[in-house]
């Protein structure tokens, strides 16, 4: 999502003139009766010590830019753009930068007996916790996720408490049928496809095959597809597609380009595959879904 990349690269320079330590500053963009929704911007990497902290509310939070890694006694996950991370009340957690510098989220706080109304209005019971540190970019999440990151670019109105309501309700009836990976990938692992994926997100357009993107990570095809899969949670091709996918939406929400063009800007070879791909992700064809963003 280049747009919303940039930003991110913007206070890396800054950071990077000002030589201080690197840190997540928050920008309410919207809050109700039990609800918040920030844009936090991360700008620690490598060099930067990560510190245990505590969710204080139930904590939603879609990556929109940058990976990193997160931290607590249920495991750990490699975040990337599109996943979601999950933040239970009272658990510590530590963010971690150990492979590259920076991210951006969309970070969606809940008070505890607010969410677990939602919760069990979606049909769940139980406390306010999740089992799992992360959900995948997987395609239930995809209409959510273009429409919460083209509110970041500050060019389209969001209906941020209906947004909200429904990503809490979406993320515990996926949560609810998937099972956390309890797994440990090595830290080497992590880290080459940590570079694949900053590959991905740098020029999502590009010839993305998956020798490429091994050569990319220093793994053989075979052992990259593997561990690519159990880090994201997807195949590389679904990844490439469905990072291509909500830069389209985003795009086609917020821009008045031809559907041509934006198809070819995001690396679609031609419109019809475009077409077909965009409808069994979102349900529609680009141009019902421009109309029903605006």
């Amino acid at each position: 999502m280049a747009k919303i990349a940039i930003e991110l690269q913007r206070a890396l320079a800054r950071r990077a003139i000002s030589g201080g330590s690197g840190n997540p500053t928050a920008r309410v963009l919207a809050q109700g009766d039990g609800w918040t929704v920030e844009d936090v911007v991360c700008t620690s990497g490598p060099q930067d010590r990560s510190f245990e902290e505590q969710h204080a509310q139930v904590r939603i939070a879609i990556v929109a830019a940058g990976t990193f890694q997160y931290r607590s006694a249920a495991g750990r996950e490699l975040m990337t753009p599109g996943s979601l991370l999950l933040g239970t009340p009272g658990r510590y957690f530590e963010c971690g930068h150990e492979h590259g510098a920076g991210d951006r989220c969309l970070s969606f706080g809940y008070a505890p007996d607010y969410f677990e109304q939602l919760a069990a209005d979606a049909g769940s019971r139980g406390r306010a916790d999740f089992a799992m540190l992360r959900l995948p970019p997987v395609r239930d999440l995809s209409p959510l996720i273009a429409r919460a990151c083209a509110g970041l670019t500050g060019s389209l109105d969001v209906p941020w408490e209906e947004l909200s309501v429904r990503l809490a309700a979406q993320t515990v009836q996926l949560s609810r049928n998937l099972l956390p990976d309890r797994t440990a990938a090595p830290a080497a692992a992590a880290a080459r496809v940590t570079r694949a994926v900053r590959a991905i997100e740098r020029r999502p357009d590009a010839r993305l095959a998956l020798g490429s993107l091994a050569r990319e990570a220093d793994l053989s095809p075979f052992h990259f597809l593997r561990t690519f899969e159990r880090l994201t949670g997807l195949t590389p091709h679904q990844y490439v597609l469905r990072v291509r996918l909500r830069e389209a939406a985003m795009r086609l929400a917020v821009e008045p380009g031809k559907v041509l063009d934006i198809a070819l800007d995001c690396g679609f070879g031609d419109v019809s595959n475009f077409n077909r791909a965009f409808r069994a992700e979102f349900g529609m064809s680009p141009r019902a879904y421009r109309r029903q963003a605006g």
